[in-house]
């Protein structure tokens, strides 16, 4: 149930991108890509260091998220955004989330 979602200022070719970053998410997560959610928040009023410049604010959301691995999706995540999308790495904020199982619904219940 990973669930990605980026809010940023610039603007964004979503399609691409949702496709790329789900992909990414599945491989670094080691988890089936039938289940993440990608959520793509541009344009966002968004202001970082007193700039306006390309900037991001993540969340990355899921079950048993090990946090000893958390250095390394930052890593990835932040090279992807900062290749892909031109937002650099300095200017990226990634929140990670593990919630607790029955504190997640899907499909009628929870994890």
């Amino acid at each position: 149930m990973p669930v990605f979602v980026i809010n940023t200022n610039i603007k964004i070719e979503h399609d691409a991108v949702l496709h790329e970053l789900s992909q990414l998410c599945a491989d670094m997560l080691g988890k089936p890509e039938s289940y993440v959610m990608i959520q793509i928040n541009d344009q966002q009023k968004l202001i970082f260091a007193g700039s306006h410049q390309p900037a991001a604010l993540c969340s990355l959301t899921s079950l048993g998220l090990n946090q000893q691995q958390t250095a390394g999706f930052s890593e990835k995540i932040c090279g992807y955004l900062s290749s892909h999308l031109n937002i650099p790495a300095a200017r990226t904020y990634i929140e990670f989330k593990s919630p607790e199982r029955s504190l997640f619904g899907w499909n009628k219940s929870t994890f």
